[in-house]
């Protein structure tokens, strides 16, 4: 039941997937005041929040390449802590969006029912091209319209997927280590699908 809840998975939780769910939250926020709703009220609306399939990092804050991306784009980094996926995370999750194939795979390998609602991030972000917005149903800035209409819009996209060849190019790099140009080109890709999700579920 609301917020619609999106869950972000990478590999160590604290490059990607933390970028992605933070520049969710950012993308919703500027979204609401283009509407002329009070941004205050995102979190009632959507839920986006971030886990990795290794626990390496538990506790750490975000890596500092991937949290100056963050703030440069005017997003928020406070509170974040890395840590491990765990299958009660998947459960409560509406959407699961991972950097890889290979984290899609883990995923779903956790939880095989969650298999409908589990994406690499690029891949969602292609396939929301292909839906009819119209036959979602009707839009409004409240948490039960954004739920349904959030839950109609995977199902959508789980039936676009179907009978789709995925694309090595749907995964996001993995840009630890590297410098700020990588990061900002992987931000840049996270911003490709979650500006479009955030358009489609709040028009």
């Amino acid at each position: 039941m609301p917020p619609f809840t999106v869950l972000h998975v990478c590999m160590g939780n604290i490059c990607r997937s933390p970028m992605a769910e933070r520049l969710l939250v950012l993308a919703v926020r500027e979204r609401l005041g283009r509407l002329g709703v009070d941004p205050a009220g995102s979190d009632a609306l959507l839920h986006t929040h971030s886990a990795g399939t290794g626990g390496w990092h538990a506790g750490e804050e975000m890596n500092p390449p991937a949290a100056r991306q963050v703030l440069g784009r005017g997003g928020d980094v406070d509170g974040f802590a890395a840590r491990k996926l765990r299958s009660d995370l998947i459960d409560a999750a509406d959407l699961v969006l991972t950097a890889t194939a290979d984290q899609q795979e883990y995923v779903v390998a956790l939880r095989p029912d969650a298999a409908g609602r589990t994406f690499v991030l690029g891949e969602f972000g292609r396939l929301l091209a292909a839906v009819d917005a119209a036959a979602l149903p009707p839009a409004q800035a409240t948490p039960d319209a954004v739920y349904d209409r959030g839950v109609a819009l995977v199902a959508a996209v789980d039936a676009a997927r179907q009978g789709a060849t995925p694309l090595h190019s749907d995964d996001l790099d993995d840009p630890w280590g590297r410098g700020d140009q990588c990061f900002s080109r992987v931000a840049d890709e996270i911003e490709e699908t979650v500006h479009p999700l955030t358009s489609a579920l709040l028009p």
